[in-house]
This record gives structure tokens, sequence and C-alpha cells, in this order.
């Protein structure tokens, strides 16, 4: 794995982490205690954004792993899959943010990060189709 692939994966693993931490931080401030997760609407947006981020991590990892490694040019590879995957995590803390705000605010980080995924899913594919097809 490339070093930028590498750094990339550990900072979404530490977004992911600070996400659980939000979660913790709103459950001190609300006083709701575990296993409860209701209540509390800034406790519920947490949980929530938590979860949703947990739900797109084994999208996320698997296809900037995949782009880095089969990306057609493959000398590029790596540095756009980390480019790609520095923008996911700029998608998830703008999705954070918005909605914490306000639920309703959520949807421009979710659609950068949605379209960051399926950049990444599909130029893994297309690489991985090309590979194979040349018969490597």
């Amino acid at each position: 794995m490339n070093s930028l692939v590498a750094i990339v994966t550990l900072l979404a693993i530490l977004f992911y982490f600070s996400t659980g931490l939000g979660v913790a931080r709103a459950r001190g401030k609300s006083g709701i205690k575990a296993p409860a997760m209701t209540g509390d609407p800034v406790l519920e947006r947490a949980v929530r954004v938590h979860i949703n981020t947990l739900e797109w991590m084994p999208i996320f990892l698997p296809s900037l792993w995949l782009f880095a490694y089969f990306f057609p040019m493959e000398n590029l590879g790596p540095e756009i899959a980390a480019a790609l995957g520095l923008v996911w995590i700029l998608g998830r803390f703008l999705y954070q943010r918005g909605y914490m705000v306000d639920p309703a605010k959520r949807s421009t980080g979710f659609l950068i990060q949605s379209v960051c995924c399926l950049v990444l899913i599909l130029g893994a594919l297309v690489g991985a189709v090309m590979r194979c097809a040349a018969g490597s």
C-alpha cells in the first residue's frame, strides 16, 4: 500500500474515532446513560453521524485501496486515490457539521462523500477489468 493511501486510511479512522467521541460528549451533556439512544436531539444526531459514518466505511475503504492498486495510470493511482480520500473525509466532516446543526443541512457533505465513493468504485472497477483483459 502506498504511504499516502495509508495516511488517508488512518485519517479516515481518526475521523470515525472522533465521531464516537462526539457521541460520548453528547451523552455526557445530556445525562442520558447507555444503552439509551434517544431523548435528546443532540445525542440522537451525534449517534446518527457516528453510525452513518460506520455504514460508509466498508464502501469507502476497500474502494480507496482498490482504486489505488488498479487505477489504469499506475503511477497516479495512489495519489488520485489519496486526494479523493481526503475529499471524502471533508465530505464526512461537512455532513457531520451540517447534521449537528440541522439534519436538513447534511446534504452537501453527503453528496460530496457519495460522489467520491462512486468515483473510487468505478475507477477501481475499470482498472481491474482492464488489467484482467490484459492478462495480468
